[in-house]
């Protein structure tokens, strides 16, 4: 069995970025990248909401399974839009150490 860990992101998002172009009648993840940004941003969205919802009921389980669909769902739109998981965790690692309330104040 594979580690669990936050390589398992890295490792999804070469999978997502292996479905580009695959044939959307037997792929998800096709599919979305054949209807294009709105649809994956709709399905992002989506899936935000239900997270939020399974995070205000409290229940576990329902909400690691909404938590798993918002970060693939993410992924894919970072995969569409060319964002690499690298430049997320470069932005994430130089606000470590950083104040929220400083870091968005100097964002303006």
């Amino acid at each position: 069995m594979t580690d669990l860990d936050a390589t398992s992101l890295d490792r999804l998002f070469a999978v997502i970025a292996s479905r580009r172009g695959a044939d959307p009648a037997t792929s998800h993840t096709a599919k979305l990248f054949a209807a294009g940004l709105p649809k994956i941003a709709q399905k992002l969205g989506e899936e935000a909401v239900e997270t939020v919802i399974e995070g205000v009921r409290g229940d576990h389980a329902r909400l690691v399974a909404e938590s798993a669909d918002l970060l693939y769902h993410l992924l894919v739109l970072w995969q569409d839009r060319g964002i690499a998981p690298e430049d997320v965790w470069r932005a994430l690692e130089a606000r470590m150490g950083t104040s929220g309330i400083a870091e968005k104040a100097a964002r303006g």
